[in-house]
């Protein structure tokens, strides 16, 4: 199965030959690590060290699907990627060792990575070495670009030019205007538009965190928010764009940020985003939780409330009625510090109420809270770690870490941006 490659002039793209892992067998949530990725890129010290490689390389997500006969050569192009993206520069003899694969295999791997672009040799390798000299390889992580966008919060969009390392080199907003249904969707198409034409390199893929129930092929089965209801986004903006766009929950997507270049632990963690809605991301045993119906982490759409606000849903006193960024700010006008403080602990409260039996049933190690700082570092989130200590035993809290997120608003960018390199490339 091929998909495009936008290569040469990134304003007037060319079409050339590129293996798809989305849709078959691979995508964000079947990749085989997530790992942090050192800012300045994989490329850069061809001296680096084991122990440093061993200081850059993050934790594992395992696999959550089976690698069939009929999709070997996608998975064994992935394990080159991934030996390359995370442990390069390295030499074809030393891919062989660390995946399995024989050195004819990976040697053809590479001869088709090389005239894709996307791996380059370096040079030689002699310090330390008896024999002849191994020829290094690297990814070229700084000659392509992946564009995202955040569509977590409501009155406007984030969107960003992403390298394949993660750092955002161009971050622009687009305003909303209350726009719902077909006319957001028209919206984001050209807000992703403008963004593929602002790159200065080749675009691989557009990546893109919404909030609602998404499920695995990119459709926006509900999301009330947006006015979505089972919309193909992903499908339409790969067609619309002729860029392969892979679609995934805000929620889960910033988990998958965290985990690749924030260096959060899969083993038990939990996110809360916080936009015009609230959702959480969970990754339990290095596995990104989903649910039976691509629903897992909607906490935003539980009552807490008996007595409260008509949520977007329709329900009455759901989380984000009182936890949602318009909902906190629009509570905090004209109250004194005091009192905004007082109903900061109070929603805060709410929050750790929900989340205590959610951490106990699922031994969750580490909660991240993502979304304005503003109001939630601070009274909110002290509320939220008193009230899990008190719900909580203490073989659960006693390890316990809630802080906010470590990447900030550029969460659910640079999580985008990881769909797209385990989309397209097999490796995150």
């Amino acid at each position: 199965m091929e998909a495009l490659l936008c290569s040469g002039n990134p304003h007037t793209p060319v079409v050339s030959h590129f293996t798809v892992l989305r849709g078959s067998h691979f995508d964000y949530e079947r990749c085989l690590t997530l790992t942090r990725v050192n800012k300045e890129g994989l490329l850069t010290n061809m001296a680096t060290t084991s122990e440093q490689r061993a200081q850059r390389l993050g934790r594992v997500l395992r696999p959550s699907a089976k690698v069939l006969p009929e999709h070997a050569r996608a998975h064994n192009r992935a394990l080159v990627l991934q030996q390359l993206f995370h442990f390069g520069p390295i030499s074809r003899a030393s891919i062989a060792r660390a995946t399995g694969l024989t050195r004819v295999t990976v040697s053809d791997l590479v001869a088709v990575l090389i005239s894709e672009g996307l791996v380059e040799e370096l040079g030689t390798q002699t310090a330390g070495r008896v024999g002849k000299p191994a020829t290094l390889l690297g990814m070229r992580t700084s000659a392509f670009h992946i564009v995202t966008v955040d569509l977590t919060a409501g009155d406007i969009m984030r969107g960003g030019i992403v390298t394949l390392t993660g750092d955002v080199v161009d971050y622009r907003e687009q305003p909303v205007d209350g726009q719902t249904g077909q006319d957001m969707t028209e919206l984001v198409t050209k807000f992703c538009r403008l963004l593929v034409s602002a790159s200065k390199q080749p675009v691989i893929g557009i990546g893109i965190g919404s909030p609602g129930v998404v499920d695995a092929a990119g459709t926006v089965v509900n999301a009330p928010n947006r006015g979505w209801y089972n919309v193909p986004l992903a499908e339409i903006l790969t067609s619309t764009l002729g860029i392969p766009t892979h679609v995934a929950n805000d929620a889960d997507t910033a988990a998958l940020g965290e985990l690749t270049f924030g260096g959060a632990d899969p083993d038990g963690l939990l996110i809360v985003t916080v936009g015009e809605g609230v959702g959480a991301g969970l990754l339990v045993d290095g596995s990104l939780v989903r649910g039976v119906n691509h629903a897992a982490g909607e906490i935003g759409h539980v009552q807490v409330v008996e007595d409260g606000a008509t949520c977007a849903c329709g329900r009455i006193g759901c989380l984000e009625t009182v936890l949602s960024a318009p909902a906190l700010h629009e509570a905090l006008v004209n109250r004194s510090t005091e009192d905004a403080a007082a109903h900061l602990a109070y929603v805060g409260k709410l929050l750790g109420t929900l989340l205590s039996p959610v951490i106990s049933a699922l031994n969750i190690g580490e909660v991240l809270l993502s979304g304005p700082a503003d109001v939630l570092d601070g009274p909110l989130r002290e509320s939220v770690v008193e009230t899990v200590n008190q719900r909580t035993m203490p073989a659960i809290s006693s390890g316990l870490s809630i802080s906010m997120a470590t990447l900030g608003q550029d969460v659910v960018l640079r999580g985008a941006a990881v769909l797209v390199l385990s989309g397209q490339l097999g490796v995150s």
